[in-house]
């Protein structure tokens, strides 16, 4: 038998048919459905007359264009109504297993709301047009982003036409420092090799670290891989894995249940499996990060200074450095506790379940946000974790503090609804991307964990949550 890393035994498992250019054909198990990469693909097959394959397979979801607060008085935006009613249509024309329409008690961000109801299950492929479908690899699925043509195919038939990637694996070892997340871990590794190290490949994440972790920080790192270059993210089946998914919506259960557990036993890569690129990371040495600049791999620890381009000898480099600077609106070497930021936006796909509203309550329990703060918001990722905060009480932590306690959807992560930045401002963000105008044109974003977004808005600038939870 040969050895295999755990992409090899997913992509073998799923492969229909090996073309002469060297791509394949493989069988897609679950398709998420959104409103802004959706509408095309339907009337393609509107045009070409053509039925969904399988639309008990499909899981569509409104999340980038859905207001966060006052669902009762509808959508203001026409564009984002246009969206959201084209997909209720599209859905009501050509099926799915389960529609979650506006308002609905499931309604979320496809990311948070799949892996909740047991949608995405270990040995799946899953795909989504939207990047951070990576997320749902930490239930040991391959899982990636894909373009409009590509939902089209899939919708018609079921498979995609992809090009194999290598295997990459980081090794995370040792014990997470207090204060240290996994939103550290990964901006840690991008800051390592930069968001194209991972090009080409899938990414398996391992290692005691990963381990300990629970499966909602596990998604955060494989919602991560794609800022690394990766086209996936994926954590092998444990005991965790299992545990997670047993009893939910779309689960197996019976017989039926422990036939899946048996398989899914074997979602790891073989002792001897051979990866085109191996990293490993001591967890001891990780801080926690925020990115200073205009892309995740410019990081730096919260300790540490904003970087001097007249240190980078690439002269290429020194000039994108020196841009990222002049738009951020920073200066070199200043500490980077002494940047000041005027909004938080504690959610999106990366962090935004039970577990990131948790972490962040903690900090921020008995206190109350800087007065320089204009704006703080906590978004739950589904109505479902709307619920368990509130039944948890953590909605009254965060209003009493002064965050803002809103309706679920993608917010501010991505700036096409109401939730944005405005030009200048700048915002300590939980959310995965930091280019410009990303929260807004002219916004300027800083990425951080939800503990690190908590502990800014308490401070009025970037500081060490470490210094509160210590106290």
């Amino acid at each position: 038998m040969i050895a295999k890393t755990l992409y090899e035994k997913l992509w073998d498992s799923h492969l229909v048919h090996q073309q002469e250019n060297g791509n394949a054909l493989i069988y897609i198990d679950r398709h998420y459905v959104i409103e802004v990469t959706s509408a095309q693909a339907y009337e393609g097959l509107r045009m070409r007359g053509l039925k969904a394959w399988r639309p008990e397979t499909i899981i569509a979801t409104a999340d980038h264009n859905t207001p966060t607060r006052n669902w009762n008085l509808g959508i203001n935006d026409p564009i984002s109504k246009l969206q959201l009613q084209t997909l209720d249509n599209n859905v009501n024309d050509f099926g799915a297993l389960h529609y979650y329409p506006f308002k609905h008690r499931l309604q979320g961000i496809a990311h948070v709301i799949g892996p909740e109801q047991g949608a995405t299950l270990p040995g799946m492929t899953v795909v989504c047009g939207d990047s951070h479908t990576s997320t749902h690899g930490a239930l040991g699925t391959l899982a990636f982003g894909i373009g409009t043509s590509e939902v089209e195919m899939v919708l018609a038939s079921q498979c995609l036409d992809i090009k194999p990637l290598k295997s990459m694996r980081v090794n995370i070892h040792g014990k997470l420092s207090k204060g240290v997340s996994a939103k550290d871990v990964v901006l840690h590794l991008i800051g390592q090799i930069g968001t194209g190290g991972g090009s080409g490949h899938a990414i398996e994440f391992a290692g005691q670290t990963v381990r300990q972790m629970s499966m909602e920080s596990r998604m955060t790192l494989c919602n991560m891989a794609i800022e690394a270059g990766a086209r996936a993210g994926m954590v092998a089946v444990d005991s965790v894995t299992i545990d997670y998914v047993k009893g939910r919506l779309y689960a197996p259960t019976g017989k039926a249940w422990d036939d899946a557990v048996e398989y899914w036993q074997d979602l790891h890569s073989d002792e001897n499996a051979v990866f085109s690129r191996e990293i490993t990371i001591d967890a001891a040495v990780i801080e926690p990060y925020v990115s200073w600049g205009t892309s995740p791999e410019l990081v730096v620890k919260i300790s540490g200074n904003v970087p001097d381009p007249a240190n980078e000898t690439d002269p290429t480099r020194r000039s994108w450095l020196e841009g990222a600077l002049l738009y951020m609106g920073l200066t070199a070497n200043m500490p980077v506790q002494s940047i000041k930021i005027d909004k938080v936006f504690i959610g999106s796909c990366a962090n935004s379940r039970i577990e990131d509203l948790r972490s962040a309550a903690k900090i921020v329990q008995g206190r109350h946000i800087a007065s320089t703060i204009t704006q703080a918001l906590v978004v739950p990722g589904s109505m479902e974790v709307k619920a368990q905060g509130e039944a948890e009480g953590l909605d009254k932590i965060f209003t009493e503090a002064g965050f803002e306690w809103r309706q679920p959807g993608c917010s501010m992560c991505v700036g096409i609804n109401e939730d944005r930045l405005s030009p200048g401002e700048r915002c300590a963000s939980t959310s995965n991307r930091n280019f410009e105008g990303r929260q807004g044109p002219g916004g300027r974003t800083h990425l951080l964990s939800p503990e690190m977004a908590a502990a800014a808005a308490l401070a009025g600038h970037f500081t060490d949550v470490r210094n509160i939870l210590s106290h």
